[in-house]
């Protein structure tokens, strides 16, 4: 499994407007049909520049349908954040590719 994380830190006058529109942004990517789903997190830490700062976690089944993401269809969605909030915002893109997830087990004694 791959994860495709979106940081983005927006201007504190902007961040409720920006998280509306962002619900309608991430049904986008994943209307894609290259993810299975997201999730949409707050960084819980006070940035020097300001603002408040989110992650998007995207989540795809192989490195292909991420790579198909950003073939046919990243830049075209990239570009609507920016005509939407332009200098307004910051973002940035890495990918993790996950290894192993752990679970809690109920041991008894």
């Amino acid at each position: 499994m791959y994860i495709y994380n979106v940081t983005i830190n927006i201007e504190d006058s902007l961040h409720k407007e920006w998280l509306t529109w962002m619900e309608t942004q991430i049904l986008n990517v994943l209307n894609t049909g290259k993810f299975t789903s997201a999730k949409l997190t707050e960084v819980l830490v006070n940035e020097e520049m300001g603002g408040k700062t989110y992650s998007v976690q995207y989540t795809a089944n192989t490195r292909e349908d991420l790579e198909e993401y950003y073939k046919e269809h990243a830049e075209t969605l990239q570009l609507k954040s920016l005509k939407k909030f332009g200098d307004k915002m910051l973002s940035f893109r890495t990918e993790l590719k996950l290894i192993k997830e752990f679970y809690p087990t109920n041991i008894s004694n």
